[in-house]
């Protein structure tokens, strides 16, 4: 598999280009915490079963499902302004994937575009800041839009033409790209995803440790 066989590739950012898992499953639980342990837990388990799914989604679950409260305009404004306090710093310190100038360099006919579970705002700024954003000249796209509006969008605008990869770690990643025709790789390193080598194996889904090993 050469990615410039590619005329566009996607990339999934948590677990694919940012090591950042962990970083969010820990800012879920301790903006849980105040509701107690046991409710902190059970956000963190439908968090790491539901990868990709924006913070949005999770929280509207956590307090209808998990609480079994109303998911208000300001309390949903209170969990998603102290998550985000909690996973920014993580997000500027955590490690960034190895060999992804490398990778760029080798595609220069290729367009690339990030499309993740992640606020939209908040990863153009860690990307900006970091000095990735460069790299990705199709755009950098996430939450509160889910992953198939912005896929479907960026299709019929003609951002995602030709022959097209989508790069996760998260069974909605591939989930989401297969209902657009994507081809897709899964990246084992850093998911979070239990069960993945069954699932791909059952798929017979394209398998790689880091995005390094694509070059």
């Amino acid at each position: 598999m050469r990615l410039s066989d590619y005329k566009t590739v996607v990339f999934d950012c948590d677990g694919v280009i940012l090591d950042s898992n962990r970083v969010k499953t820990s800012a879920f639980f301790k903006t849980a915490l105040p509701y107690g342990q046991a409710a902190a837990h059970q956000l963190v388990a439908y968090h790491t079963s539901h990868g990709g799914i924006s913070r949005f989604k999770k929280f509207e679950y956590f307090l209808q499902a998990i609480l079994q409260r109303e998911a208000t305009a300001a309390v949903m404004d209170q969990l998603l302004a102290a998550y985000a306090r909690e996973v920014s710093s993580g997000l500027m310190q955590c490690a960034i994937a190895t060999g992804l100038p490398e990778l760029r360099a080798s595609t220069p006919d290729s367009r690339w575009l990030v499309v993740s579970g992640g606020a939209q705002s908040e990863l153009r700024e860690i990307f900006e800041q970091r000095g990735i954003a460069e790299f990705f000249d199709g755009g950098i796209f996430g939450s509160p839009d889910t992953k198939e509006e912005i896929l479907e969008r960026q299709i019929s605008e003609g951002a995602i033409e030709g022959e097209t990869l989508f790069i996760g770690d998260s069974r909605y990643d591939h989930v989401a790209s297969s209902a657009y025709g994507l081809g897709f790789v899964f990246l084992s390193g850093w998911t979070e995803f239990e069960g993945w080598q069954e699932y791909c194996n059952e798929r017979g889904l394209a398998v790689r440790t880091r995005l390094s090993d694509l070059l």
